[in-house]
């Protein structure tokens, strides 16, 4: 009568080293085969091995086999791994939550989430927030997001571009005020992603070289609008 159990349990231990193996293709299907049949033993080393996967196909299966398994299970433990002293913790917790899309976990994402230095988990907090971001809460995001207009390279720049857009128009005036910055970079970024709103089809990057061309100028992109 104890063999279904033990069954039962040697395939769960067969997955959870199949995790670990040093093959990724073997991780890979480790990870399918948990979220296949998701049980709440599996919950907290898949949160575990996020924080250290290097593959991105294992890391996206990971995020995919949480998804199958409770909210109430998942979140508590991934708003935990958001507080991580690890890059790599925090973006996959982020983008795992905003796969779930459970709004209990709002409150994870705090404006220092927003600002974090590492771009990859800054980029990957914008996108969960506009995800999770309570109704009537908008604004005050968008307002949020809006300082972070100027920072880093294209894909960075491009990642809060979309993240503002997706709030709609409740963004307008926090980037309104953003095309007047003393900053060149906060304003050519603002007026790029006006740019963009208006216009999806222009693409980023005429965009945001039109954005240089009204900045050196001494414009802020109303001109005309």
């Amino acid at each position: 009568m104890t063999r279904p159990s033990e069954d039962t349990g040697t395939q769960m231990t067969r997955a959870l080293q199949g995790l670990e193996n040093d093959n990724s293709s073997v991780r890979l299907r480790a990870a399918l085969a948990v979220g296949t049949a998701p049980d709440p033993g599996f919950v907290g080393k898949l949160v575990a091995r996020c924080a250290v996967e290097p593959d991105f196909s294992v890391r996206e299966m990971l995020t995919w086999a949480l998804t199958r398994h409770t909210a109430a299970t998942t979140v508590p433990l991934l708003v935990g791994e958001v507080r991580s002293g690890r890059g790599q913790a925090r973006s996959q917790a982020l983008h795992t939550l905003s796969k779930i899309g459970d709004r209990k976990a709002w409150p994870a994402i705090t404006p220092a989430l927003l600002s974090d230095p590492d771009d990859e988990v800054a980029r990957t907090a914008w996108r969960a927030a506009v995800v999770l971001v309570p109704e009537g809460r908008e604004h005050e995001l968008a307002g949020a997001l809006a300082t972070q207009l100027g920072r880093g390279e294209r894909e960075t720049r491009l990642s809060l571009s979309r993240a503002l857009i997706a709030l709609g128009e409740v963004m307008l005036p926090a980037l309104g005020a953003a095309t007047t910055d003393p900053d060149p970079r906060v304003r050519a970024h603002a007026i790029a992603t006006e740019r963009l709103w208006l216009d999806p089809d222009a693409g980023f990057e005429f965009a945001i070289e039109e954005a240089k061309r009204i900045v050196a100028l001494g414009g802020d992109g109303r001109e005309g609008q």
